[in-house]
């Protein structure tokens, strides 16, 4: 168990070129799809919570992550895998890009990087949204959807004022829901 947490996350934190949000949907495929320790609902869980956490959004969720499914020795085993391949990478990427800053090439590369983490987030994205329908619905995925959009481009809201709203708001239904069926 504590093997398969460190190469799932080794092997997004070496995939997951361009940061923390690149290798969100690697880490989903990883956790969900691959090793099947959680469900789409609990992924998107964790991910809300550590969108809403400060710091590095791949060591939260891998800290978490490990815990959960390994206690202390998986939460360590799944840090260290996120953070080696980083910090591997860092020093060799860096040595090569200060030694070729002026080649066009690096240019390039580096403007590369953007679209590919814009199209990751946005299939994870759909992901969520067209498997909200099982659970909010259609009517409510787009209200909260385009109130999202409308609060955090239009308002400039911080998008974890955002989140922790939303999270308030889905606890708080959520019991309502229970003490309705009768459960605690």
């Amino acid at each position: 168990m504590i093997k398969d947490l460190f190469i799932a996350f080794f092997r997004s934190g070496i995939l997951g070129f361009g940061g923390g949000p690149s290798a969100i949907p690697l880490v989903h495929r990883e956790v969900v799809i691959t090793y099947k320790w959680m469900t789409d609902e609990e992924f998107s869980d964790v991910l809300a919570l550590a969108n809403a956490l400060p710091g590095p959004i791949n060591t939260k969720m891998a800290g978490y992550i490990g815990w959960r499914v390994h206690g202390f020795l998986g939460m360590i085993s799944a840090l260290v895998a996120t953070v080696i391949p980083t910090v591997v990478l860092m020093i060799v990427f860096l040595t090569i890009l200060t030694t070729h800053k002026d080649k066009p090439w690096v240019e390039g590369m580096t403007n590369a990087v953007v679209p590919v983490v814009g199209v990751l987030m946005g299939i994870l994205t759909w992901d969520f949204i067209v498997k909200s329908k099982d659970t909010l619905g259609w009517k409510w995925t787009v209200i909260i959807v385009i109130a999202s959009l409308i609060i955090l481009e239009l308002l400039g809201i911080h998008p974890a004022i955002v989140i922790v709203t939303l999270l308030c708001v889905a606890l708080l239904s959520g019991g309502k829901k229970r003490k309705a069926r009768g459960e605690n």
